[in-house]
């Protein structure tokens, strides 16, 4: 296509293609691209054969788009520099897509795709849609078009604060729309919150999980309707003051939001540092099935690879509450799991523990025997709203662990036992129109 893409594809051992195990470790997947300036397709002809490459930039920066930031930024890790005379204007990532049941699901919307507008049901006044804390993008509407930016990344430092403000310049300088009222999310501390409130401090607020499932309707279409939004991601303020994650939104044909349901929650020791340990999932998990005594079973993986004196903090940080928020994250629940078969206990990018049990499940087929693992339907204690209750489907994990069954066998009944759980949920509330939104959904399989 004229916007070349990355685009993850199953990797195949072939002579012409011989990638260093290193580029995607223990992933079944390649990003694979072509050339899509006349500068790549000379450098390929003259190479003859499949180059790596990776975006100009450190983990959590933006890209660099000047020599003289490339060379102070990169000269650490980059041998060399090849640099032209043609200044670029502003930085754009290269786009991410995959195939999934049949169609392109674009997993990073960028270069190629921005700023091309998605059409809304309903016409807005100038507004500037501020984004979220990890793959940041802005947005800006006037009457019924709102145009994306390009990937802005992670926000929580000084370029990507700039990177922010200069995404939100540009689009207002390029569609000719002045002083748009800026729109947030809920969460006080994100970077893209403070720095809207900076622009006008009443700006509006707008929770996380609604902005995903409103944003999917629009990407689809949808408009004017009822909706079940399952939002399942690793984290965003609830309206509860709790952290959200795995979250089933009623949404009414006006676009207003209920919480008709959510994934059982559990603590999180540690609150952020467990998102890069997938162990502290685990635990949280355990102690929320099984009570504190459970953190004494040294042989299950994730409490083996945590040393005694921290284990007894960990006790004692779950128990209280200390530094341990409560959460019904998506996300932190496959880290956790993906801790329990072994699979990673320390994370070296975001995301990586997840990614690594899809990859296990995909090397496992829907065999006889392979069944879904239960998940338990219940109301909860108050209120109208219905738990989705992972206690049943964490028993059976651990007991086919303990009865040698293949980790890729238990990451597949894993990934059934969730889609049946989400299907349950919808049988339930009486909703067959059902969006499916947020970063777990990027996993294939699920």
């Amino acid at each position: 296509s004229p916007q070349a893409p990355i685009v993850l594809l199953q990797k195949r051992d072939t002579p012409r293609l011989r990638v260093a195990p290193k580029v995607a470790p223990d992933q079944p997947n390649l990003g694979l691209m072509l050339p899509y300036t006349p500068l790549h397709w000379l450098l390929l002809h003259d190479v003859g054969r499949p180059l790596v490459a990776t975006s100009g930039n450190l983990a959590d920066e933006p890209i660099c788009i000047t020599p003289a930031e490339a060379q102070q930024r990169l000269g650490g890790i980059a041998d060399g520099f090849l640099l032209h005379d043609r200044p670029i204007l502003r930085p754009v990532d290269d786009s991410v897509t995959r195939v999934v049941a049949g169609r392109e699901m674009v997993m990073r919307r960028s270069r190629g795709y921005a700023p091309m507008p998605v059409q809304l049901p309903a016409p807005l006044p100038p507004t500037l849609a501020a984004g979220a804390q990890q793959k940041n993008v802005v947005a800006i509407a006037d009457g019924t078009m709102a145009f994306l930016s390009q990937h802005v990344g992670d926000l929580g430092s000084v370029p990507a604060a700039k990177a922010w403000r200069s995404a939100g310049d540009s689009l207002s300088r390029l569609y000719h729309i002045d002083a748009p009222e800026p729109v947030c999310d809920l969460h006080p501390d994100y970077d893209a919150t403070r720095m809207s409130r900076q622009i006008n401090p009443r700006a509006r607020t707008v929770q996380h999980h609604h902005a995903h499932v409103l944003s999917c309707m629009a990407d689809n279409d949808l408009r004017d309707v009822p909706v079940l939004g399952v939002a399942w991601d690793g984290t965003g303020l609830g309206t509860d003051g709790t952290i959200w994650g795995g979250e089933f939104l009623a949404i009414d044909p006006t676009g207003q939001m209920t919480r008709a349901g959510h994934l059982r929650p559990f603590r999180l020791p540690g609150g952020d540092t467990a998102a890069r340990e997938p162990r502290l999932c685990a635990a949280g998990l355990l102690v929320a099935r099984y009570g504190p005594a459970i953190l004494a079973r040294t042989d299950l993986p994730p409490l083996a690879s945590i040393e005694s004196s921290r284990l007894a903090l960990l006790e004692t940080m779950i128990t209280t509450g200390s530094h341990s928020p409560l959460t019904s994250s998506a996300g932190r629940l496959f880290d956790g799991l993906a801790s329990l078969l072994d699979l990673k206990q320390v994370s070296g990018h975001e995301g990586q523990a997840a990614m690594l049990l899809e990859a296990a499940a995909t090397q496992a087929d829907d065999s006889p025997g392979a069944t879904a693992y239960k998940m338990l339907l219940r109301p909860a204690h108050a209120g109208d709203t219905l738990i989705l209750d992972w206690g049943p489907l964490l028993d059976a994990t651990l007991a086919d662990r303990r009865h040698g069954v293949e980790a890729a066998v238990i990451a597949r009944r894993i990934h059934m036992g969730l889609a049946a759980g989400i299907a349950a949920m919808a049988v339930r509330l009486g909703q067959d129109r059902v969006v499916l939104t947020g970063g777990c959904f990027q996993n294939a399989l699920l």
